[in-house]
């Protein structure tokens, strides 16, 4: 079986397992259309004056962020902490499939259901909150959701190291995340958030995401939309998530 055939065949295999899991289509897929929905609901479409656009247009790219992150770093961590503790990821280890390959079949499927989520908060927030199509900033978006699913994937893998088991993996998982969501300006517009907090989300990626999304989705952006000096620190979290899963990853359960 040729190198592309061996990646493809574990993508689709990801893909079945990711559909068939109740818990992780509800979490990755229902969960963040349910918080655009109480959002746009609790905090109305009035215009935040600071940065001139709508509450619903603020919270389309937020919501997004949140279910990029979800489909990439929190789905990766859990799933590869489940099948670390249970052996799966040994016996994948003991087969022909290369290393590559598993991690290249992950992150398909993670993009897969990134650019499928993006697809539907960007439709739901069209169709119910008139939120504009961003067609001018298509290819920052897409660029914006390479590089960041690339990341939060490698992060994700990387994760996998501080969690001591299965049943630990959502509270860990959970308790990385949900903070950055708040600091970074996901849940909260960032002018009601204090200008050192700002300062020290941006230590973070999931701020820099935010903010590439924010600016691809932003009625007033002129120009292809690009934000490289966001994407140049997202990368380089990449990279460091790459590194970090290179050399703490186990493909065995851990205490063995």
């Amino acid at each position: 079986m040729s190198d592309l055939a061996l990646v493809v065949h574990q993508f689709r295999f990801e893909q079945k397992v990711f559909w068939r899991s109740p818990a992780a289509v509800f979490f990755t897929v229902m969960f963040p259309v349910i918080f655009l929905l109480i959002f746009s609901s609790l905090f109305g479409d009035e215009v935040i004056e600071e940065i001139g656009i709508r509450t619903t247009v603020y919270y389309v790219p937020g919501i997004i962020t949140l279910a990029v992150v979800s489909a990439s770093l929190v789905s990766t961590a859990i799933r590869l902490t489940e099948m670390r503790e249970s052996g799966r990821l040994k016996r994948v280890r003991g087969t022909p499939l290369p290393p590559w390959a598993f991690v290249a079949g992950r992150f398909g499927n993670s993009l897969v259901v990134s650019i499928l989520m993006v697809a539907v908060v960007t439709a739901i927030g069209h169709f119910l909150y008139d939120v504009p199509v961003p067609t001018q900033t298509i290819p920052a978006l897409l660029v914006t959701l390479l590089v960041g699913s690339f990341t939060f994937c490698t992060l994700g893998f990387a994760l996998t190291a501080l969690i001591p088991n299965e049943d630990a993996a959502p509270p860990v998982t959970n308790f990385v995340v949900l903070p950055l969501y708040f600091l970074s300006g996901v849940f909260i517009p960032q002018s009601e958030i204090p200008e050192g907090v700002l300062h020290f989300s941006s230590i973070f990626p999931i701020r820099h995401f935010f903010e590439c999304f924010l600016t691809a989705y932003d009625p007033q952006t002129t120009g292809a939309g690009f934000e490289w000096v966001h994407l140049g620190i997202l990368a380089v979290w990449g990279v460091a998530g790459l590194l970090l899963a290179l050399r703490f990853f186990r493909w065995t359960p851990k205490g063995t």
